[in-house]
Order: structure tokens, then C-alpha cells, then sequence
């Protein structure tokens, strides 16, 4: 689960981490007071969205005029007129593609003087299990930039959980930043302060980009991105509460309330599986045969009727699906439940593109039973190879 530039900013701010005082607006009436409410004599205006990218980005509208998400104002009224601009507006990045994303919500604050920017980010290291620290004094790009044209400029560590953070931790990034005197001292106390929010809030991911020094030598969070792990949210009501629906896919978010696995791709193949190693192993069977995976979805082992329905409706609701997969192979769960639930499906939503079901194990011949007296036009597929052959020769024509 994601948040906003100014939630995490509160998160920041409540740790102790150095930050600017800032306003979030909703309602473009609300600008103005906003802005009135901080010192200036710069005001930052950022429009607040799910999405990296978004000063060099541009808006769909001509309305909201030719400059980025992020803009200066000299004047709270300037401040409150580019707030105006932007609420509504499709912001396109190069993260967003090319439908943009709808700016809800806006974050004015204090503008900062800047004399050297930096980046920081605390990920989870896959590989290890623990907690890792990316460092690197090419601060407000992106890191994927860096890495690819500047490798050298990347520290990269981890922090064995055994003995925990130490301050030789944080004396490691500051020298990697080319920090020196009380810097150091401050870096040490910022790497203490956001190891604890990592942990204590669950997070996948927390980036400062940039992570500032101003003229005065002082550090300072100039923007932040957190991503926090969705199995853990129920922990956390607090973050859980943050949550903006708008933000998520609908697909995804339908598939979220029925507790499906679900993630929304490009390709044109609807695949509804059990199982997330057979989801994977489907999705690379249908490119191996030439065509492109819709989704990934995983029903899980013990779903319903009324979940192997509602599957299919998110699968159906995607305009690029051409055809659909389904393919089961009944341990836990039945095959004749996957049957029950499709022909459900089918008949509620109706099928417009060709379907393939693969059913083997639990009661499969009773599955296939249900499916074949049906009366719907389905393709039977005897293994999976068959399945993601006659699916793809379906769509491809």
C-alpha cells in the first residue's frame, strides 16, 4: 500500500525527521488559507499522486497550463491560483504512462534553499531478508538513471538484524554523501530516526528524494515516497486509514475485497489460476506460445463460488482482454467448485471472448460435468500446454 508525498511527510514529522511545515488541500476553495498559513516568501505547490516523475510531468488539460506538478509561487495567491490550476487535472509522468493519473489533492510548503541534494532510500533486501539502505550524491534523479550511467555513485548495504542498527550504520551513509562536521552527527540521528519508522510501520519502502543540505549545512526531507507491506496493514489501523482508493486500479481493488490475488498487466489473455507458482508458470506459457498475460490472479486454495465469480467479473471488466484461461488444478480446491463458479460468471456477466478451461484433480470429472452441460461455448483443454495453445490461437485467430 501506497500513501501521499504529505502523509508520509506527517509520518516523517511525527518520528522527529526534519521536514517542512506544509498544508494538504482537497478542495481548491481551501488553497488560499492554506497557503496564508505558511511563512513563504516561497511557496511550494505539488500535485499529490501515486506516482514518481511528477515535475518533469505535464497535464492533459491545457487549463492547468504547460509547467509540472511541481510549481513555485512568490505569493499566497500565486500559491492558491496554481492549486486551482491543478486540482482535477490528469498529470502524466513517464511512471503514470500515457492515461495520467486525476490530481485530488494538492500539498502546499514551504520552499527550501537548497545547496546539495542527495538521495536515500530503506528497501527490503529480497535476498538477505533484511533491511537494506541505498545512498548516492546524485539526489533528485532517478536512482534507475543513476544505476544505469553511474553505478559507482550508488552505496548499497544491509543491516544484519542479529545486532541490529549501530552508529557506524549512519557514519557509513554520511561519508557516502560527502557529509561532514555536524552533518554527520545529524545523519547518524536522521539513519536512527527512519530504521525506526521502517520497522515499527512495516514498510516495503521509504525514498527521500531528494534528501537536501541547505545553505546553512543543515539536512532536510525535501520529498518521500512509502510503500508499506499489505499483509501487515491490519496491524496498523493508523496507516491502514490513509489509504486512497482513487489511486489503485478498480480492477485491483475489487480483487482486494474478496481477498484475490490480483495485479493488472498489458497483455491481452485473462488467466484465472490457483495457486501463485502456477499463475507465474501460466503466464510464461501463454508467451512462450506468442501472446501477452492480461493478469495475474490467483483465487487461492480455498475459494468459493461467489470468488471464482467475482474473479471472473474483474477479468471480463478489463477492456483488453480478447480471450480468458482458466486454469485449475484442484488440490484444496475443487475443480467442481472453479466449474460452478464460471458457469456463474458466464451467465451473469455473459462472455464476449473465447474461454479455455483446464481442470485436473479434485473431482475433475465432475467439474468437467458441469462445464460441458452448461450449454456455454467453452474450449476444453486437456493439460496446460493444450490449454495455453488453443487460447492463444483463439485470440491470435
Amino acid at each position: 500500500m501506497n500513501i501521499h508525498e504529505y502523509q508520509a511527510k506527517a509520518l516523517l514529522r511525527q518520528y522527529g525527521a526534519p521536514v517542512s511545515d506544509g498544508r494538504p488541500v482537497l478542495r481548491a476553495e481551501e488553497a488560499k488559507t492554506a497557503a496564508g498559513e505558511l511563512d513563504g516568501p516561497l511557496w511550494v505547490v505539488k500535485a499529490q499522486i501515486h506516482a514518481g516523475g511528477r515535475g518533469k510531468g505535464h497535464f492533459k488539460e491545457p487549463e492547468a497550463g504547460e509547467k509540472g506538478g511541481v510549481r513555485l509561487a512568490k505569493s499566497v495567491e500565486e500559491a492558491a491560483q496554481l492549486a486551482k490550476q491543478m486540482l482535477g487535472r490528469t498529470l502524466i509522468t513517464h511512471q503514470t504512462g500515457a492515461p495520467g493519473k486525476q490530481v485530488n489533492r494538492i500539498y502546499i510548503e514551504d520552499g527550501s534553499d537548497i545547496a546539495r541534494e542527495l538521495y536515500l532510500a530503506l528497501l527490503v533486501d529480497r535476498q538477505t531478508s533484511r533491511v537494506a539502505f541505498v545512498c548516492s550524491t546524485e539526489g533528485g534523479m532517478d536512482i534507475e538513471e543513476v544505476a544505469a550511467k553511474t553505478p559507482e555513485k550508488i552505496l548499497t548495504f544491509s543491516v544484519d538484524p542479529a545486532s541490529g542498527l549501530s552508529d557506524f550504520h549512519g557514519r557509513r551513509v554520511a561519508f557516502a554523501l560527502g557529509l561532514q562536521g555536524a552533518q554527520v552527527k545529524q545523519c547518524v540521528g536522521l539513519i536512527r530516526t527512519l530504521y525506526k519508522l521502517f520497522l515499527e510501520k512495516d514498510m516495503e519502502m521509504l525514498e527521500i528524494n531528494p534528501l537536501i543540505v541547505t545553505p546553512a549545512g543543515d539536512l532536510k526531507c525535501l520529498d518521500a515516497k512509502m510503500g508499506f507491506d499489505g499483509n501487515a496493514i491490519y496491524r496498523h489501523p493508523d496507516i491502514a486509514a490513509l489509504r486512497d482508493e482513487t489511486e489503485e486500479d478498480p480492477k485491483e481493488l475489487a480483487a482486494s475485497k474478496f481477498d484475490l490475488n490480483y495485479i493488472a498487466l498489458d497483455g491481452e489473455i485473462g488467466c484465472m489460476v490457483n495457486g501463485a507458482g502456477l499463475a507465474m508458470a501460466t503466464m510464461d506459457i501463454i508467451k512462450l506460445y506468442g501472446a501477452e498475460p492480461a493478469n495475474f490472479l490467483d483465487v487461492g486454495g480455498g475459494a468459493t463460488k461467489e470468488k471464482v465469480t467475482e474473479a471472473f467479473k474483474i477479468i471480463t471488466s478489463d477492456p483488453n482482454v480478447k480471450g480468458i484461461l482458466v486454469n485449475i488444478f484442484g488440490g484444496i480446491m475443487r475443480c467442481d467448485i472453479i466449474a460452478e463458479g464460471v458457469v456463474a460468471a458466464v451467465k451473469e456477466v455473459g462472455l464476449k471472448v473465447p474461454l479455455v478451461v483446464r481442470l485436473e484433480g479434485t473431482n475433475v470429472e465432475k467439474g468437467k460435468e458441469i462445464i460441458n452441460t452448461s450449454g456455454l461455448n467453452v474450449i476444453a483443454a486437456d493439460d496446460l500446454s493444450d490449454a495455453a495453445q488453443k487460447i492463444v490461437k483463439a485470440v491470435k485467430g
